[in-house]
């Protein structure tokens, strides 16, 4: 596969898993947390809504490197996005992603306390395997003959 055709792969991942834990240093901890993700891949950017209550911003402010961990369990697809992270007060860009998950957390778009959180991301690294039953078959079938099973690709790619 091309580094162009894997650069794609990985954001096709990303869009299509939706959901990621972000994780954050917090000093000397590591902390993550659940998000929902809106990519604009001609920007090289995944951004979140976040609230300025959170603490994410005062984390990110100190240290901006950041991991974003993509998995649809089911289909055994699974993305590592490590990048960097701003929060900014973007009303326009608030107003263009807010989405219905974005309604369990604020009334409106228009709630002064959402704050966006940009991730510019520098590497990924992708597991794209066939599928939970197939998986186990080929697991199977390795163990029985000693061999290694093929569970799919795995790429690193820098964005």
């Amino acid at each position: 596969m091309s580094n162009h055709d894997e650069t794609a792969k990985v954001w096709e991942l990303i869009d299509r898993i939706g959901f990621c834990m972000l994780a954050t240093q917090n000093g000397r901890d590591i902390r993550s947390r659940p998000m929902s993700a809106y990519t604009k891949k001609d920007e090289n950017a995944i951004y979140f809504l976040t609230d300025v209550a959170s603490h994410k911003d005062e984390e990110i402010s100190r240290w901006p490197n950041v991991c974003l961990a993509f998995a649809d369990t089911k289909g055994q697809k699974y993305v590592s996005v490590s990048g960097t992270a701003q929060v900014s007060n973007d009303r326009e860009l608030i107003r263009e992603i807010w989405s219905t998950p974005a309604k369990a957390w604020w009334d409106s778009p228009d709630d002064p306390s959402i704050r966006i959180l940009k991730v510019e991301p520098a590497s990924a690294e992708y597991w794209d395997s066939p599928g939970t039953v197939i998986s186990y078959i080929k697991m199977a079938a390795a163990a029985v003959s000693s061999s290694k099973p093929d569970m799919g690709d795995n790429e690193k790619v820098n964005l």
